[in-house]
């Protein structure tokens, strides 16, 4: 992977870099909220790789989006590695925050909606950058082992959940929770996938006709009803 260095430290890369702010940097701990600023460049990070892609994002551009300087964003993130590579883990910190809301209660209706309602919010960088990362990932062997784990971590507690609603009779216990897990994970990453390239297809009647597909084949045949039908294809 390339390194994004700072340009106050490479003299080739300060030339490339010359319409940006002069850099200033500083190292010391900046004034404020650590864990805000961090955030915020965390944010502007997302907005870039959303944006531009892996390959066009930079902690420069990152600096310029969050307005502030190079220097501000290697006190947090060393380098771009380091700053993909916490991109990706705050990603998923939202993943298993939508999978988290309503444990309580198995409804896994309820838990593709929101993952709609996720991915056609009015902000919709996030999960463009989770497939900005995820083509790179392919390409990058350390960056695809933080995926691995992280989604393999998503996929248990999905399987969790999936294996208490079994027991609860809400699940259909034929198939083993883990296989379920994988099955609608995959479903979900697939329509994500497509909606941008797509968006007919996810008009609102038939995003309701999906999920009551989905509710149908996970459901024991005691509880399983009829989809609604669409006229959307």
């Amino acid at each position: 992977m390339t390194r994004d260095h700072d340009p106050s430290t490479n003299a080739g890369r300060h030339a490339a870099d010359s319409e940006a702010e002069p850099v200033v940097r500083g190292r010391g701990r900046p004034v404020g909220d650590r864990e805000a600023k961090r955030a915020g460049l965390l944010k502007a990070a997302i907005s870039v790789i959303a944006q531009e892609g892996f390959a066009g994002a930079s902690l420069r551009k990152v600096a310029q989006r969050a307005g502030c300087t190079t220097g501000a964003v290697t006190y947090y993130f060393a380098n771009k590695e380091a700053m993909v590579i916490a991109v990706a883990e705050s990603l998923f910190d939202q993943f298993d925050a939508q999978l988290g809301r309503g444990q309580d209660r198995i409804d896994v209706r309820a838990g593709f909606q929101r993952w709609l309602d996720w991915t056609k919010a009015d902000d919709p960088d996030p999960w463009l950058a989770v497939l900005q990362l995820l083509a790179h990932a392919r390409h990058e062997p350390a960056f695809a082992a933080v995926y691995q784990r992280r989604y393999a971590q998503y996929r248990e507690k999905l399987a969790a959940i999936l294996a208490r609603g079994q027991g609860q009779g809400l699940i259909r216990g034929d198939i083993p929770a883990d296989l379920l897990a994988d099955q609608l994970s995959a479903m979900a990453d697939g329509w994500m996938m497509l909606l941008p390239i797509e968006p007919e297809r996810f008009r609102p009647a038939r995003i309701r006709a999906l999920l009551d597909a989905t509710v149908a084949m996970i459901s024991p045949p005691s509880m399983r009803t009829r989809p609604r039908r669409t006229s959307g294809r």
